[in-house]
């Protein structure tokens, strides 16, 4: 009887810590504005619950040896159009399978990511998606355990993360 008791017990509270959890997750749209660290640029992103990986576009692309490592010199255009020069080290090229073409090879950076009050660092591969709408695409790496996308909001949160660099 009471083993039946406490059965009874534990599967009703199932519910409840499964909702604990889930409220846990911020909800976002599937456009938003985020942060870009170092520096805290903003730029509008389209957040792709397909997209294993965040991409995001860059110019003026330079690979260069620093200290015997592989680093990437490139140019960020935030959404007032001010451009910014970054430098960071590579940390492996990555195969991206595309819709249409060949595999590509890209260059993978670490980059903090803030959507919402969201903060991580995460791998992010550098491409040219200047003939994308939105120059920064979030990916599952960025948004596992953390976001919920709501496919019928935009522009439902801001960036706000006071744990990132410089905040």
């Amino acid at each position: 009887m009471k083993a039946t008791f406490y059965l009874l017990a534990i599967a009703s509270s199932i519910p409840i810590i499964a909702t604990a959890f889930a409220s846990e997750k911020h909800m976002v749209g599937w456009l938003e504005k985020a942060r870009i660290f170092p520096g805290g640029y903003q730029v509008s992103a389209k957040i792709d619950t397909g997209a294993d990986n965040s991409s995001l576009n860059v110019r003026n692309f330079t690979a260069f040896q620093r200290e015997g490592q592989e680093w990437a010199r490139f140019t960020v255009t935030d959404d007032s159009g001010k451009e910014h020069k970054l430098e960071k080290k590579i940390v492996r090229l990555a195969k991206i399978k595309r819709h249409s073409g060949p595999r590509q090879e890209r260059p993978v950076v670490l980059l903090g990511i803030c959507v919402g009050a969201v903060y991580r660092e995460v791998e992010v591969n550098l491409v040219d998606r200047s003939k994308f709408k939105y120059p920064l695409l979030v990916g599952r790496s960025f948004m596992s355990g953390a976001l919920t996308v709501d496919p019928s909001k935009t522009y439902a949160v801001e960036p706000n993360c006071p744990g990132a660099p410089g905040e």
